[in-house]
């Protein structure tokens, strides 16, 4: 497993398909320096498709987890969905570098909409443009 970077930790251990897919790292105080990504991950021969590209899937799950991260403080108790979301591929990702991701919050609304955007890159490139829109909402206990 790939260790933590200085100033960052593991995401989360309660998402069994982020676990599987990362590990995924968080900055420690979630406001990181300039040209540092909130969220990241060291991209391995197991994310590569055909091209040995990162695969396409790997950078829309990796985005959808950087939403959340980015929109963290507009949950505090309560659980979220993805209700949409647009990707723009611009470069491709490797493996052996770190991929990280970072954006803002657009607007919040009292309904529970959070809109938000923001960017995959590395250090040479930026990989990946997104939008989307989470939608908070109650956690149902499980059945």
């Amino acid at each position: 497993m790939t260790a933590a970077p200085e100033d960052y930790k593991i995401w989360s251990h309660k998402d069994r398909f982020e676990d599987r897919n990362g590990p995924l790292f968080i900055h420690e105080t979630y406001d990181p320096p300039k040209g540092k990504g909130l969220l990241r991950f060291f991209a391995e021969q197991r994310h590569t498709n055909g091209g040995n590209a990162i695969h396409g899937g790997m950078m829309m799950t990796f985005a959808d987890s950087v939403m959340f991260a980015i929109a963290h403080n507009e949950f505090k108790d309560h659980f979220g969905v993805t209700v949409t979301m647009n990707n723009e591929f611009l470069y491709p990702g490797w493996p052996d570098q770190w991929i990280e991701g970072g954006g803002e919050v657009v607007r919040a609304t009292k309904s529970g909409l959070i809109f938000v955007r923001g960017q995959l890159f590395t250090e040479e490139n930026t990989l990946m443009t997104f939008s989307g829109v989470l939608k908070r909402i109650h956690k149902k206990p499980p059945k």
